[in-house]
């Protein structure tokens, strides 16, 4: 049994997954299998039913099987927002047809949610390397300021051509490899949740992803010139990422800190000078490579000898914990959420010292296994570079100031516990951050 294979057989919602150059013809037939007697409806934008959805109509068409016209949303710059879903919801409440979402994030998002709202299950056809969302459970979308993900089954069936794939813009290719890089710092943060007795170790769903992962990382130039053999274990990967989020019913096997980051910015409205939203990839980019920073800092320090009476002292009761997370989110449109998330995942001085005094004893083992996971930040800097993700935050429209601020800021929006939680723990959040900003730092500020 090969990875795909397992992967599928511990996968909850999706049945089929389909992986090649030159496959979309096959659509058709996958379609029949997977949805017998059912008519189709492909959701599309107008560049993605150019690439791929007319060769989806004519796949449907010559396996027999009946079509609604397509839906295209025209909207210039298309996003996964509440309108959108509204648009869709429009459509899929008048007609029973299946819908064969065309595209990559976006696209995939809005049908996942507007199927399950409508009660039906979907398929999709791949057309970038862009992101991990084709197989998760659950869809992100923005509505009422935030960005929200619904629960919601993932496809029943997944198609990935990967010619069409390679043939995407690199941006988008770049983007899917950062995401898929940001398993590396994810990783990290759940062996060191579960060394810690935080949140254990699934070790199925923990192989699912990160076997085979350093190997799909290690071309970048391959994957920047978009070679069929470089682009499918990434879009592999990528796939396996979601079908290990819904072995685990959560996304803790494919994200942490790096994805709180761009959780953030999102939240903020984040925007670029010219006023676009940087890729969900380009964010995270930015968050893996702070998470990598910070566990290089982690791995510098004398943990050995920690002064753990020293962090239970500064720590604080749960009721200053709860004014600070209100006041960080102050002035914002989600005043609340660091409130819920710091209650959440809150322990009081006597838990404080019983976990850290876990970190100090099991120090050695601990550190052999992230130095094992994490990859040197020089050197993925380097390989992101070569893609074209970007490394530096002002790339996405983030000054350097921002940055350093949004590290608390992201710790506070998620209760998953990540490297920026053992920051603050350790009472070595200073410390770090000085380190990484301060003068000779990764990202100095000047």
């Amino acid at each position: 049994m090969n990875r795909v294979e397992y992967a599928l057989a511990h996968a909850t919602e999706t049945k089929a997954l389909r992986i090649g150059a030159g496959i979309l013809p096959q659509t058709g037939e996958l379609f029949k299998e997977l949805f017998p007697g059912c008519r189709a409806i492909i959701v599309a934008d107008p560049t993605t039913f150019r690439v791929a959805g007319e060769d989806v109509q004519k796949s449907l068409t010559e396996a027999g099987v009946a079509q609604d016209t397509p839906h295209i949303f025209t909207a210039p710059d298309l996003h996964a927002e509440w309108t959108y879903v509204e648009e869709l919801d429009a459509v899929l409440k008048n007609t029973n047809a299946i819908p064969v979402a065309v595209g990559s994030g976006t696209i995939n998002d809005l049908t996942k949610l507007c199927s399950h709202r409508n009660g039906r299950r979907y398929m999709v056809v791949g057309t970038a390397a862009s992101m991990d969302g084709y197989t998760s459970f659950g869809a992100s979308i923005t509505f009422e300021g935030a960005k929200q993900t619904f629960s919601c089954p993932a496809p029943l069936g997944v198609l990935a051509d990967t010619a069409i794939i390679a043939a995407a813009p690199k941006e988008m290719t770049a983007s899917g490899y950062a995401d898929l890089f940001a398993k590396i710092p994810a990783g990290a943060d759940w062996i060191i949740s579960d060394a810690l007795g935080v949140e254990p170790l699934d070790d199925r769903a923990f192989s699912i992803v990160q076997d085979g992962l350093q190997d799909a990382l290690g071309d970048p130039e391959g994957v920047r010139r978009g070679t069929i053999e470089t682009i499918e274990p990434l879009i592999e990967g990528l796939m396996l990422g979601g079908f290990a989020m819904q072995a685990h019913q959560s996304s803790r096997p494919a994200s942490g800190a790096d994805h709180q980051f761009s959780h953030l910015w999102n939240m903020e409205h984040h925007t670029m000078a010219d006023g676009h939203t940087p890729s969900h990839g380009f964010q995270v980019s930015i968050g893996l490579l702070a998470s990598t920073a910070y566990y290089e800092q982690f791995l510098k320090s004398d943990i050995a000898n920690l002064d753990i009476e020293a962090a239970v002292a500064a720590w604080p009761d749960q009721a200053e914990a709860e004014r600070y997370a209100l006041e960080l989110y102050a002035g914002t449109d989600f005043p609340e959420i660091g409130l819920k998330e710091t209650r959440a995942k809150y322990i009081d001085k006597d838990q404080l010292r019983v976990q850290l005094t876990t970190l100090k004893n099991n120090w050695p083992e601990i550190k052999a296994r992230l130095e094992k996971q994490i990859v040197p930040f020089d050197e993925a800097t380097r390989r992101l570079r070569i893609v074209g993700a970007p490394t530096l935050p002002e790339e996405i429209g983030i000054s350097r100031e921002r940055m350093k601020a949004s590290v608390i800021r992201a710790q506070h929006i998620r209760r998953r516990f990540t490297i920026l939680d053992v920051a603050v723990r350790t009472n070595l959040i200073d410390q770090w951050t000085n380190a990484i900003f301060g003068p000779g730092g990764v990202w100095e500020i000047k």
